[in-house]
């Protein structure tokens, strides 16, 4: 969504476009902006940045998904932060992961990470949406079974694709493959990074699920239905 966003001014669109061929095409676009602007900011740290564009299939299949691993590992033992997106311009709803917090979390399994941190514009999860009168902040979720009485609403932003839901999915894939998550605002990063009591953690999974049964549960868009007699 970050390449789509940032192709609408050059292309002169009021909003985020709802077609598939004009969303490529503003990716095609913004994902040049989009990139130097991450090679500018890291730059000025004398840190250096790679591009990995990356669709659903990269992760379903498992030549390319030991060909992504084996690029981001790398990249990583260079000293190089990779930042990855998904490839909107050439993604058909058929591979796409839809949502950039599902992607952070399968990219997460993929570099088998330590931690997965999710960004968002509130301080965390909360019982019922943040505007809500007896809404409180949840510090620690140690499973699913835990968020079943939380009241939890959909995408806020006019140009993200996310939203609280999403990004409790992405903790559950995350989480599932052993990797601890910490959902915080944005506006306190830093305090998050460096430890301090902020946002939503979740702990990790006793059991990791394997990578085929993370693909078979989140990444593969499947078809058709189970009929079982009596």
């Amino acid at each position: 969504s970050g390449a789509i966003a940032s192709g609408l001014q050059p292309l002169r669109l009021p909003r985020r476009p709802t077609d598939l061929a004009t969303q490529q095409a503003a990716a095609a676009v913004g994902q040049g902006l989009l990139i130097h602007t991450y090679t500018e900011a890291f730059a000025a740290r004398g840190i250096g940045v790679g591009q990995v564009l990356l669709t659903a299939d990269d992760l379903i299949r498992p030549q390319h998904y030991s060909n992504a691993r084996r690029t981001l590992l790398r990249q990583l033992e260079l000293g190089v932060i990779p930042i990855v997106n998904e490839n909107d311009a050439v993604a058909t709803h058929e591979i796409r992961f839809g949502d950039n917090d599902r992607l952070a979390a399968l990219t997460a399994n993929l570099v088998s990470a330590q931690v997965l941190l999710l960004l968002t514009d509130v301080e965390g999860l909360y019982t019922a949406p943040p505007s809500d009168p007896g809404s409180t902040l949840v510090s620690e979720v140690y499973g699913a079974d835990d968020l079943a009485d939380y009241r939890v609403t959909g995408r806020g932003s006019s140009v993200g694709t996310g939203g609280m839901v999403t990004k409790l999915d992405a903790a559950m894939i995350a989480t599932h493959s052993g990797i601890p998550v910490l959902l915080a605002s944005a506006e306190r990063v830093e305090e998050a990074l460096r430890g301090g009591a902020v946002g939503t953690w979740f702990s990790a999974a006793d059991h990791r699920r394997s990578s085929r049964r993370l693909w078979l549960a989140w990444a593969a868009n499947t078809h058709g239905s189970l009929i079982l007699d009596d």
